[in-house]
């Protein structure tokens, strides 16, 4: 198993991605990228400490290849928007691959050099190294499968998930399917 770690926006958003995947083992959302110690929800969301809402992913690599990953990555977000996605505004929904080896730092850049080559915008990823993962409080974990009837859930993760079935079929888990 490996670990990749990413920031896509909302974390609720991202992880109900991800955990759609074959071959990915867990998703869990929570903080990375800044300096705090131990941060929660609240601080995180006040923009001070200077992580990104983020999922950190246990995948296995002979079922889907971290190329795969990103190419999921870069289509089920917009990475041309500083510090925001949708309504969501601030250092905490940037868009960052946090690497944890040299081959994932070479396979984010070099895919993010072929997916600007699609985009009129210029690509503000951020690509760099994981330091830590601090995993958000419970009630953020599977937050969209939990909560599928909430506004946000239905009116913003729906949509990116229905947009992940058609581009992506072949790599959704069986029990997503419908």
């Amino acid at each position: 198993m490996e670990k990749a770690t990413f920031a896509g926006g909302c974390f609720w958003c991202t992880e109900a991605i991800f955990k759609r995947l074959r071959g990915v083992k867990t998703v869990e959302s929570g903080y990375s990228g800044g300096e705090m110690d131990n941060p929660n929800y609240s601080a995180v969301s006040e923009g001070n400490t200077g992580h990104a809402e983020a999922v950190q992913v246990t995948f296995e690599p002979k079922i889907i290849s971290f190329d795969k990953l990103l190419e999921v990555f870069w289509a089920t977000h917009d990475p041309t928007t500083l510090n925001m996605q949708g309504n969501d505004i601030g250092t905490q929904y940037r868009s960052a691959i946090f690497y944890h080896n040299t081959q994932q730092q070479r396979l984010a850049e070099e895919s993010r050099k072929t997916h600007q080559e699609k985009l009129k915008d210029n690509i503000v990823t951020e690509i760099k190294p994981f330091e830590k993962f601090y995993k958000a409080e419970e009630y953020h974990q599977n937050y969209y499968d939990n909560n599928q009837n909430y506004p946000y859930c239905s009116f913003i993760i729906a949509p990116k998930i229905k947009k992940l079935l058609e581009k992506f079929g072949t790599d959704i888990k069986e029990e997503y399917k419908n």
